[in-house]
């Protein structure tokens, strides 16, 4: 119970991380216009295009067959509902976006800088370089700084604001009622429990706030 309790939990925030991750690279793709304009979904005045979909769930399918070595098949994503959960987490972040926008939630740029010069790709001997961070971003990423900043302002948004919405989430002693163990075993059912409340919590946010926008979904497109 346990087991699959912290399965389940971890599953949809790591879908969350890997997908905001995946933002980092935006600039990075194909430049079939058509694959890029194909719209999958549509989130108020935000869209899910196809170029977007497919690039994010390559990036997820990666992550799994890493850590399953290789042994992901078609049969695991289709019981995993991978398809739908990668739809659902871009969704998601269209969604807690036009929230932040809405709720005044901002990153500032002494935020940003932060993130940026404590990212240790652009280091060299424990300390950022300018120079090895516009080569990284020519080179390996293929974005300007203005397009690679942008999307780790937007990275950053995302997380505060489900920072926000997680703030008041906490475990009552009666949910680990029954719960036998070491001290171990209990702060473990103890961070499961918080992880699923969590993502709860976003979900039924992300619920609400998408029944006062317009919504489109075309599945055919990623059928």
């Amino acid at each position: 119970m346990l087991k699959m309790m912290r399965t389940h939990a971890k599953f949809f925030y790591f879908l969350f991380v890997i997908i905001i991750l995946s933002f980092l690279f935006w600039g990075v793709g194909t430049d079939n216009d058509a694959y890029k304009k194909r719209v999958v979904a549509e989130i108020g005045k935000e869209t899910v295009t196809e170029e977007e979909y497919w690039r994010a769930y390559e990036n997820v399918r990666q992550q799994f067959r890493d850590m399953y070595k290789g042994k992901l098949d078609e049969d695991m994503e289709k019981k995993m509902k991978l398809k739908e959960a990668v739809l659902n987490s871009l969704i998601e972040e269209r969604v807690l976006l036009t929230a932040a926008n809405e709720s005044g939630v901002t990153v500032t740029d002494k935020e940003l800088q932060a993130a940026i010069v404590s990212n240790p790709v652009f280091m060299r001997d424990g300390a950022f370089r300018k120079d090895v961070y516009f080569n990284v971003l020519q080179r390996a990423y293929r974005v300007t700084p203005e397009m690679f900043e942008g999307s780790v302002r937007r990275q950053l948004t995302l997380l505060k604001m489900r920072r926000l919405i997680e703030s008041a989430m906490d475990v009552n002693p009666l949910d680990l009622k029954g719960v036998s163990g070491d001290e171990k075993k209990m702060n473990e059912t103890r961070q499961a429990l918080l992880i699923e409340k969590s993502n709860a919590a976003v979900r039924s946010y992300v619920e609400s706030v998408k029944q006062k926008m317009k919504f489109k979904v075309n599945m055919d497109i990623i059928s």
